[in-house]
């Protein structure tokens, strides 16, 4: 039976390796330099397209609990 990569001791000590602090958050600032952030319109855009969805999602689950509640009381008040 042949050994996976991922159970040799060599493979395991590689990835428990810590990196310096130093290192890390000039990863980080360096990853935070490739985003490209939304524009002001695509942001209003987005917003109101979240709001409208949750609107919408708010109007089915609310007419959806007084329906099966008038119907619970229907048959059990």
């Amino acid at each position: 039976m042949s050994e996976t990569r991922s159970t040799t001791p060599e493979r395991r000590s590689e990835r428990t390796r810590r990196t310096p602090p130093a290192t890390f958050y000039r990863q980080v600032i360096a990853e935070l330099r490739k985003v490209v952030y939304p524009t002001q319109q695509q942001v209003v855009t987005y917003f109101v397209v979240v709001l409208v969805f949750v609107l919408v999602m708010m109007t089915i689950v609310s007419t959806l609990d007084f329906a099966f509640g008038k119907t619970m009381f229907a048959i059990f008040g």
